[in-house]
C-alpha cells in the first residue's frame, strides 16, 4: 500500500462528498432530525435514554451502506473505477482510502448527532463517550464495507438501494432493538448471533447501562471489526479493471 496514493484517494472522496449537498444532508442532517423526532415520539425520557444510544449505532450503519453502495456503483458504471485501476493504484489503496474518508464522515455525523442528543434532547449516557464514538464509527465502517460489496451486484442506483431491505432490514429485526433476542424463537436467536448488527446494538446497550469498558463490549468491538475486515476483503474481490 502506498500512503500517498491512499491519502489522495481519501481527499478525492471527501471532495466529492463536500460538493454533493444531498449526500451531506443524508449523512449529517437526516440522522439528527431522526433523533429529534424519536425524542418526541418517546414521551418518557427514560425510554429515550435506553434506545437513543442503540439508534446512534444503527443510523451510521444504514446511512453509510446506502451512500457507499450508490457512490461506488457510480464509479463502476461511469468508468471512474476502471480508469483508477489502470493507474498505479492498488486495491488496498482504494479500500483504505474509502475507509478513511467515510470514517471521517462518520466522526462528523456522530459528533453532530451527539451534540444535539446530549444538549438539546437531554440524553443521559451512562457509559464512556469515547466508547460510544468508537462503536458508532465502527458501525459506519461496517456499513461502508457492506455497501462496497453490495455495489458489485447492482447495475443501477435503484438496484443498489434494493439491497438495503435484503441486507439491513433483517438485521434490524433480529438485532435486539425491537425485542430482546432471548425472547425470540430459538432458531432466530441463533441466526442473530451471526449478524454483525447484533453486536453493534449489543455494544450500544453495554455503553448505555455500564459505566466502564466491559469484556462484553470488547468482544462486540472485536466482532464488528472482524466483520468489517471480512466485508472489505469481499469488496476487494469484486474490484476489477473493467466497467460493470
Amino acid at each position: 500500500m502506498n500512503l500517498a496514493i491512499t491519502l489522495a484517494t481519501t481527499r478525492r472522496i471527501l471532495a466529492q462528498l463536500r460538493h454533493d449537498h444531498r449526500t451531506v444532508g443524508l449523512l449529517i442532517v437526516v440522522p439528527s432530525l431522526l433523533m429529534i423526532l424519536l425524542r418526541y415520539v418517546f414521551q418518557e425520557q427514560e425510554t429515550f435514554d435506553r434506545l437513543g444510544p442503540m439508534l446512534l449505532g444503527l443510523f451510521p450503519f444504514v446511512v453509510m451502506f446506502v451512500v457507499t453502495s450508490v457512490a461506488t456503483l457510480r464509479e463502476r458504471t461511469g468508468g471512474t473505477l476502471e480508469r483508477l485501476m489502470s493507474m498505479p493504484l492498488g486495491k488496498l489503496d482504494l479500500l483504505v482510502g474509502y475507509a478513511l474518508a467515510f470514517g471521517l464522515a462518520a466522526l462528523v455525523q456522530v459528533g453532530v448527532v451527539l451534540v444535539i442528543s446530549l444538549t438539546w434532547l437531554g440524553l443521559d449516557l451512562t457509559g464512556s463517550l469515547a466508547s460510544l464514538v468508537l462503536v458508532a464509527v465502527l458501525d459506519a465502517l461496517l456499513g461502508m464495507a457492506l455497501g462496497l460489496f453490495a455495489s458489485a451486484f447492482a447495475r443501477t442506483e435503484f438496484q443498489a438501494v434494493q439491497f438495503m431491505p435484503a441486507l439491513v432490514l433483517p438485521q434490524t429485526l433480529l438485532c435486539g432493538l425491537i425485542i430482546p433476542r432471548d425472547q425470540m424463537a430459538g432458531w432466530l436467536e441463533a441466526l442473530s448471533r451471526v449478524l454483525p448488527l447484533t453486536y453493534a446494538v449489543q455494544g450500544m446497550q453495554e455503553i448505555s447501562t455500564r459505566p466502564r469498558f466491559t469484556g462484553t463490549l470488547a468482544t462486540d468491538v472485536a466482532v464488528i471489526a472482524a466483520f468489517t475486515v471480512a466485508a472489505l476483503l469481499l469488496g476487494a474481490a469484486t474490484l476489477r479493471r473493467r466497467t460493470a
